[in-house]
């Protein structure tokens, strides 16, 4: 245990090691961005798929408030990691309830972007029609594979510490592409600056 963070020490593992896991851990998230994009690319579109019982129009606009709340929810993990780890101006260091709320509030944020991703993906597919579609597809398939690199980052100690921050950051531009190109599409009369 370590006097100033009350954690254990990382323990110290060879260079070689932590290539290995690094790269074992990127292979598998890319894998999963990859399976996705194959799966979306060839799967018919079925545009009459209900979410939650809204279909057509009314299904991009649930689904354009849910992406806002999954935004929403990315914002919160983003400041409440920034206070985990010191980076939050005149705070104190974390309690350790702000641990749980992170780990709290990223399971409720994975667990609203699977609706929102499975309605995505079995009434369009992965399109690559316009910038802003192409975005938003590539967006869909790196949140999940962000979000598998994260939970191997978090529950590995072979990895140096850069990685996690870079993990959550990935994840969180994923999010927030995902919802300038869909969600502020969407609620925006379908316009988007730059798109």
């Amino acid at each position: 245990m370590t006097a100033r963070t009350g954690h254990r020490a990382p323990r110290r593992h060879s260079p070689a090691a932590r290539a290995a896991a690094i790269t074992l851990g990127a292979a598998v998230a890319v894998a999963v961005a990859v399976a996705i994009w194959v799966t979306g690319r060839h799967h018919s579109p079925q545009y009459a798929t209900d979410l939650f019982g809204a279909q057509g129009a009314a299904a991009v606009t649930l689904k354009a408030r849910l992406g806002s709340a999954l935004f929403g929810l990315a914002l919160v993990q983003l400041v409440l990691a920034l206070w985990m780890y010191g980076r939050l101006p005149a705070r104190a260091a974390a309690p350790r309830s702000v641990r749980i709320a992170h780990r709290l509030v990223g399971w409720a944020a994975f667990l609203l972007s699977v609706p929102i991703a499975y309605h995505c993906v079995r009434t369009y597919g992965v399109e690559t029609t316009s910038t802003r579609v192409f975005l938003h597809s590539v967006a869909g398939c790196a949140l999940y594979g962000a979000f598998v690199a994260k939970v191997l980052v978090v529950r590995s100690r072979h990895l140096p510490g850069w990685l996690l921050p870079a993990a959550g950051s990935a994840l969180f531009a994923a999010i927030g592409l995902l919802w300038y190109s869909a969600a502020l599409w969407a609620l925006n009369g379908f316009a988007a600056p730059g798109l």
